[in-house]
């Protein structure tokens, strides 16, 4: 029998557990979590559960021993569909409205599942939305699912179910969008699957909103069941976050059991005849000093048109869309063009800011600016790529993309974003190539490094993103050929 670990001990091992991934361990629940963390202790490489307690309180937690206490301390107990009044005021009141906003402002739908477990969440709504594409023009919208539980976002990515986890579904659900396997098992059909795109996030971190890697501009966040792993002053602090992931209007949905109004003051607190959901009304004000700084816009052949004179830099951008990639340009030509470095962060942080609050307007004219500074920081046109694809101008978005890889060939996460911005655009060969590109300078590097201008993304997690985004075109192709 496993001796007890010490009280203080375990009052320093719950903190550093709220503190690092969020998750709230009052001290009448000290059994459970020195149960959990025992059974963890050989797979942090400990067999001792003291030694390991201790080892892990040495040192801020790695993302592989977080990864594995997630395993060890989350639960998955989910199923599709599950409480039936949120779905059915999303399908008659939330997304019809949206839908049309979306279509009206020319951009897709954009849904993160906060906590998405095994993926039956993402997935229910991915299925809802098709059902209402039925009814009328094909639903545009993007699926973010992310969760702490590397084991469940593997079982998500594979789309494989038993009958467990259809307990309570609608009628015709299963039959209409999956497939029988083996051992009893129904796999989610392809073209439900490829709307969820599924990643690894510690809520916990300050990693959101953030334009790069995504969240910073969602129309509904679904959160349920997963605040009850947090503290009340944990869960205040994620709302907050969640508050400035969205857009004006935009609605978070958290489970009937979690509905507390004074943990998320921001919202307006709504309900529906079957469900209780909370609505951002109003656009938070940025959190920085904005800079009172009148810089002019960049020169208008920015945008395309003469060919500069010879022997001058920086040439005129995107005089051709085909532009030769130099990796020397920038030490070649970095003394013609100093400028100076700390007016270019102030600008490219303050435009960094505003996107971060969805204010994408304001953030592409700061981005301009800090261009305008200095034009050789592929950093900065790649931002303002990230922002021009928000606002649905992707020609301006590749444009600004192939100019960062004019600058830094090596950027890997603007050939990723360019890779999926010629999916978007019907050019899969041209996104092949990026993405090929995209694993071969992530193939040196190890899984847990974490990538220049990511916000946290790792080089494995985006090795995963890379190679099932190039399966779907290959998917999608085979399935043009049938």
């Amino acid at each position: 029998m496993k001796s007890a670990l010490s009280q203080p001990l375990l009052s320093q091992l719950s903190k550093l557990l709220e503190n690092e991934m969020g998750l709230y361990y009052p001290t009448k629940s000290w059994g459970d979590l020195q149960r959990r963390v025992s059974a963890a202790a050989p797979a942090l490489g400990m067999s001792d559960t003291e030694s390991c307690v201790r080892r892990l309180l040495s040192a801020p937690l790695t993302r592989q021993q977080v990864e594995i206490l997630a395993c060890h301390l989350t639960v998955g107990e989910t199923y599709f569909f599950r409480e039936k009044g949120c779905f059915d005021v999303l399908e008659e009141h939330i997304f019809p409205e949206l839908i049309r906003a979306c279509a009206r402002s020319v951009r897709p739908l954009q849904i993160w599942s906060a906590g998405c477990c095994t993926g039956e969440e993402p997935y229910s709504i991915a299925i809802l939305l098709d059902r209402l594409s039925q009814n009328s023009a094909n639903v545009d919208a993007t699926i973010l699912a992310t969760d702490i539980n590397p084991v469940f976002l593997e079982k998500a990515s594979k789309g494989l179910y038993g009958e467990w986890s259809f307990r309570g579904t609608p009628p015709g659900v299963k039959e209409r969008y999956f497939k029988p396997r083996k051992n009893g098992q129904f796999e989610i059909l392809p073209h439900i699957r490829k709307r969820v795109t599924f990643s690894y996030l510690n809520l916990a971190e300050e990693a959101y909103p953030d334009i790069i890697n995504g969240i910073d501009t969602m129309d509904v966040i679904f959160c349920r069941n997963v605040s009850m792993y947090f503290s009340p002053d944990r869960a205040m602090k994620i709302g907050q976050r969640f508050y400035q992931s969205l857009i004006d209007g935009g609605w978070l949905i958290l489970s009937p059991v979690e509905v507390a109004r004074e943990l998320y003051p921001q919202f307006k607190q709504t309900a529906f005849p079957t469900a209780i959901f909370y609505h951002k009304t109003k656009i938070a004000e940025p959190q920085v000093a904005i800079i009172e700084y009148e810089a002019p816009l960049p020169p208008q052949q920015l945008d395309g048109g003469t060919t500069p004179e010879q022997g001058s830099w920086p040439p005129s951008w995107v005089q051709n869309e085909e532009v030769p990639l130099l990796p020397q340009a920038a030490e070649l030509c970095q003394p013609a063009v100093q400028k100076d470095e700390e007016e270019f962060e102030a600008l490219f942080h303050t435009a960094r800011s505003y996107a971060n609050l969805g204010k994408l307007t304001e953030a592409a004219s700061w981005c301009e600016k800090a261009i305008a500074t200095n034009k050789l920081k592929p950093t900065a046109h790649y931002l303002l790529a990230i922002i021009c694809q928000e606002l649905g101008e992707g020609p301006k978005a590749i444009r600004s993309l192939r100019r960062a890889l004019y600058l830094d060939p090596d950027f890997v996460l603007a050939h990723f974003s360019l890779g999926n911005l010629c999916t978007f655009h019907g050019q899969p060969g041209e996104a092949e190539r990026h993405f090929d590109i995209a694993l071969g300078l992530l193939s040196p590097r190890t899984d847990d490094e974490l990538l220049p201008e990511s916000n946290g993304l790792t080089a494995g997690r985006l090795r995963d993103i890379v190679t099932s985004a190039r399966a779907n075109i290959v998917l999608a192709s085979t399935e043009r050929e049938a």
